[in-house]
């Protein structure tokens, strides 16, 4: 792993600590995040549990948000690495119940390394509520 990878890394979790309602172990969240850099290898990961924005259990993991940058992607159509990205998310948690999951997945020259990922809008409850 590269330095600035892993910096990276490091840097966004605990961002994502700092967000958390509780400081706990997020077992579907680093499940999420090995499966990814082991499969991707990615050059930047970031696994963001937006599951507070929801109408959920305090703690829970059932939101997120996935931005990934990976030379896995160089030849593959978009629609392509989102269903690389589910299958491997999809494996790794077969029986754990996650709602959502969104997914930015760019190729290294699509990479802007100042980019910020936007949360998304708060949740209205449901049904347009």
């Amino acid at each position: 792993m590269n330095i600035f990878r892993s910096a990276t890394l490091t840097l966004r979790s605990a961002q994502l600590h700092r967000m958390s309602a509780t400081p706990q172990t997020v077992p579907i969240e680093a499940a999420i995040r090995a499966a990814l850099s082991d499969e991707l290898l990615p050059v930047h990961l970031e696994v963001i549990n937006e599951s507070y924005m929801h109408n959920v259990p305090k703690g829970s993991e059932t939101h997120f948000k996935v931005l990934v940058v990976s030379e896995k992607f160089n030849d593959l159509t978009l629609i392509k690495r989102h269903r690389l990205v589910n299958s491997i998310v999809q494996e790794k948690l077969a029986g754990n119940f996650v709602h959502a999951l969104s997914i930015e997945a760019k190729t290294p020259k699509q990479w802007d390394p100042n980019y910020i990922v936007e949360p998304s809008p708060n949740c209205r409850g449901g049904f347009g509520k």
